[in-house]
């Protein structure tokens, strides 16, 4: 079902139309991974839930899709300032102890996903990636439609940087979700819908009936 966009308090009493996108919208899929599907400490179960959405979003609009990679750390002393003690606490998930295949994206995505559309990062936004914003720019692209995990984490924080770059978004109600499920409700009922001139809320059933270009 598709989530009210009417604001609150800060937005006030405007409806906005939910943003069609045009022929210059993409697909971001933030992290699909094995490092979050399979059982590892950031283990996300809600993932199998979202998958066949993200799937068919990236099957109605083919070479459309983009796809996000967090990457972890060589180990807890080689990463920078403030993720040293993140990684610390997270020990078994560095390259010195990790599967470095658990960067993969999940199986049933790989085959939308070119490696020219794969953007690698080592925090939140994938806007950390200067070759992301790169490409954007080089297929003038003024519209994210966002998926992936988690929707509080890594998927908050690269639609804050969009958004701060002056690109539409728009998040899918049904393709987005994450490992701390109140955290993911608090998102998507109280903080995005303060946003309605920005962020759009749909359902994959709505965006595909939208999304004709």
């Amino acid at each position: 079902m598709s989530l009210d966009i009417a604001g609150d308090d800060m937005a006030g009493d405007m409806a906005v139309a939910p943003r069609r996108p045009g022929p210059h919208a993409v697909h971001l899929c933030i992290d699909m991974q094995r490092l979050f599907s399979e059982t590892t400490p950031w283990h996300t179960p809600a993932m199998a839930d979202v998958l066949p959405n993200i799937l068919r979003i990236a099957e109605a609009k083919p070479g459309r899709s983009l796809f996000a990679r967090f990457i972890v750390a060589d180990s807890a002393e080689t990463a920078p300032g403030c993720w040293q003690p993140y990684y610390l606490r997270w020990s078994t998930l560095t390259l010195e102890q990790m599967d470095p295949l658990l960067h993969e994206l999940v199986a049933p995505l790989t085959a939308h996903a070119a490696p020219d559309r794969v953007f690698d990062k080592a925090g939140y936004s994938i806007f950390a990636n200067p070759g992301f914003s790169d490409w954007l720019a080089a297929n003038a692209v003024d519209t994210l439609v966002f998926t992936g995990v988690e929707t509080d984490i890594c998927v908050l924080a690269s639609l804050f940087d969009a958004l701060d770059r002056g690109f539409h978004a728009i998040v899918v109600t049904d393709a987005v979700t994450s490992s701390a499920p109140a955290s993911h409700e608090a998102v998507m009922t109280h903080l995005l819908p303060r946003m309605p001139e920005q962020v759009a809320l749909m359902d994959t059933a709505t965006l595909l009936a939208l999304w004709t270009d």
